[in-house]
């Protein structure tokens, strides 16, 4: 190496020395600021710090008119969200119920007259006007629903069910529906059919809750009615006001419509239930006062208001009241067996649809006329009351009188009451004879009846055959037994047990006995009811589905049913029962025009799935679904 060259290698040596020491020294330097600046920061209070962020906040400066109409607007959500429409379901749908329950009885006065005035002519005539008046109604009703809303057909509260487990059904909670349901059941029970309203009304309630949610959609605050689980909330509170309206039983309501409806229950939506309950009760109690004329008030209050004593048992009877409940099960899953049988026999058998073809019209209108033929009052109608509606008999069995000590005793029943049950003022049938006929006969005309294409109710004819299971003229003591007030055990006990038990076996309700205890007005019986009921429940809930849950899988309607580790064949439920079968997708070779028209068609979905090809798996199995259908 040369001298210049080792020279100018030791220069630069000692720079890079030079620039290291420089480095260290500013980083030491610029260190110890950074903690000298830290101490000091720490060493400042709370309060300047305080001043220091309150300094570059930008200052907002609100007006007490600013104040006053922020905190009104507070205030007017907290009530429109909570108590204004819980308020509002009560009221509307207790309005609906009534109208439609003072529509139906002023059309049952106006039958009963038009068939006197017409047999009073000639018995023809007036056998014609009954059957052509009963015939006539169910089918406009049956037209009107198929043309208005086929949705409206049935009972509802299996669509509702449905719906509040999370799956859609299209335009089952629309105002076309609402119509199309209070015009049918009205037409269908002014004809004097053999079903309930319980079923509609809970529909109508749930209808009439899903159209409030709609129409508070523009009062959006802090997405509270956008909430999926607040619709949810609202539809079950409306089915607690169906039932409100149909018992005036508002306590049992919320029970029966959380156990008809609802798999999972909020809590904090008990309130709403009961606030909106509450409402149409006061609204029932006010139109019975000023509204609605006497002579038919009775149609929309408490079923039967009954004055016994506490003492309605003897501890011995409990062993009966077992085989009550027993009884009342085998009842019920042999009813809910019967209903799925004729169901599906209009449904496959084949000499059916080829005789009625797929108009379900034409088998309603034929089969009204069969039942106006069986309630005819001077035929086969002498035999079981056939002129009387189900909240007549209701009268004669919840009455506090007995058969046997008439024309003896206080105790009697009344003359007019008697004829009912012994084929008129003649008397020549014996009330055993008739009471067999009557529930024989309309044991299995409600089972068909309920399955008819018009609006129909379960739960006030299975009331009514349940009476009828235990029901005794007088009482299961006899005339001889203990002294009790007249009809206390007949009546309260055996009715009471009877319907309780065979109703909570077809619905699988437990809340049956709050209804019946509102409906009878006293707890007397409490404790035999829950001994039947919770009996009848257990065992036809081990033999069928409730009949709710059994229309269900009829229809063919997607729902998820519990899956209890006792019951294995429940876990046989193949995935198409609660898929969507019309798949909306998109493929590679999807065009603008074609990706446009999908949004415009499906506005409520969010997502698609995105397949290989028209042929994929997705395709195969909406071909193959095609075909199951075809065939």
């Amino acid at each position: 190496m040369s001298p210049a060259k080792a020279a100018a290698e030791l220069v630069a040596s000692d720079q890079t020395r030079i620039q290291d020491s420089v480095d260290e020294r500013e980083l030491l330097r610029s260190s110890n600021e950074d903690a000298h600046y830290e101490s000091e920061s720490d060493d400042r209070s709370e309060d300047e710090v305080e001043v220091l962020w309150d300094a570059e906040k930008p200052h907002r400066k609100e007006s007490f008119g600013q104040f006053l109409d922020r905190q009104y607007r507070n205030l007017v959500h907290f009530f429109v969200e909570d108590w204004f429409l819980s308020a509002m379901l009560g009221i509307i749908t207790a309005i609906l119920s009534i109208s439609t329950d003072v529509a139906i009885e002023y059309i049952l006065h106006y039958r009963i007259w038009l068939y006197n005035w017409a047999n009073d002519h000639h018995v023809y005539m007036g056998f014609i006007t009954w059957l052509l008046f009963s015939t006539l109604s169910v089918t406009i009703a049956s037209l009107f629903c198929h043309a208005f809303g086929k949705q409206a057909v049935g009972s509802g509260i299996p669509e509702v069910k449905v719906i509040m487990h999370g799956f859609v059904l299209k335009n089952y909670l629309s105002l076309k529906t609402l119509i199309a349901k209070i015009v049918g059941l009205t037409l269908t029970l002014g004809a004097g059919l053999p079903v309930g309203k319980e079923g509609p009304f809970v529909h109508m309630g749930a209808i009439v809750a899903s159209l409030l949610n709609k129409a508070t959609s523009a009062c959006q605050y802090n997405a509270f009615f956008s909430n999926e689980g607040r619709q949810m909330e609202m539809l079950s509170s409306g089915c607690a006001v169906g039932i409100a309206c149909t018992f005036s039983a508002p306590a049992g309501a919320v029970l029966y419509g959380i156990e008809s409806t609802s798999k999972y229950f909020a809590v904090k939506n008990y309130w709403r239930s009961f606030f909106a309950t509450t409402c149409a009760a006061l609204i029932f109690r006010f139109a019975i006062a000023a509204i609605v004329p006497q002579h038919i008030a009775g149609t929309i209050t408490a079923y039967y208001q009954t004055n016994f004593p506490n003492e309605v048992f003897l501890i011995e009877e409990i062993p009966f009241f077992i085989l009550v409940g027993v009884l009342c099960g085998l009842a019920g899953a042999l009813f809910v067996w019967l209903h799925r049988r004729i169901a599906l026999f209009k449904k496959k058998n084949k000499v059916f649809k080829a005789v009625f073809g797929n108009s379900p019209v034409t088998f309603t209108a034929l089969f009204a006329l069969v039942v106006s033929m069986l309630t005819y009052p001077q035929g086969f109608g002498r035999y079981i009351a056939g002129q009387f509606t189900f909240r007549e008999t209701l009268a004669d069995f919840l009455a506090n009188c007995t058969f046997s000590l008439t024309n003896v005793s206080s105790y009697g029943c009344p003359s007019e009451m008697i004829e009912h049950w012994t084929g008129g003022g003649s008397g020549e049938f014996h009330p055993l004879l008739t009471l067999t006929c009557y529930i024989m006969i309309y044991y299995i005309l409600i089972a068909i009846c309920v399955s008819l294409y018009i609006p129909a109710g379960i739960f006030v004819p299975s009331f009514v055959i349940g009476i009828l299971t235990m029901w005794w003229p007088d009482g299961f003591r006899g005339a001889d037994g203990p002294q009790i007030y007249p009809g206390l055990y007949a009546v309260v006990v055996d009715t009471s047990l009877g319907a309780a038990a065979y109703t909570g076996a077809v619905t699988h309700s437990l809340s049956i006995a709050v209804i019946v205890c509102e409906t009878t007005g006293q707890l007397c019986a409490l404790l035999p009811v829950l001994i039947a009921l919770m009996i009848g429940n257990a065992i036809c809930s081990f033999l069928q589905p409730s009949i709710y849950e059994s229309i269900i899988n009829i229809q063919n309607y997607p729902y998820l049913a519990d899956l209890p580790p006792s019951r294995v064949s429940v876990h046989t439920m193949k995935v198409e029962k609660v898929m969507v079968k019309d798949i909306v997708f998109i493929t590679r070779d999807t065009t603008y025009k074609e990706l446009r028209e999908i949004l415009i068609e499906t506005p409520y979905l969010r997502s698609y799935p995105f397949v290989t090809d028209k042929t994929s798996i997705a395709q195969h199995y909406q071909k193959a679904m095609i075909k199951v259908d075809v065939a």
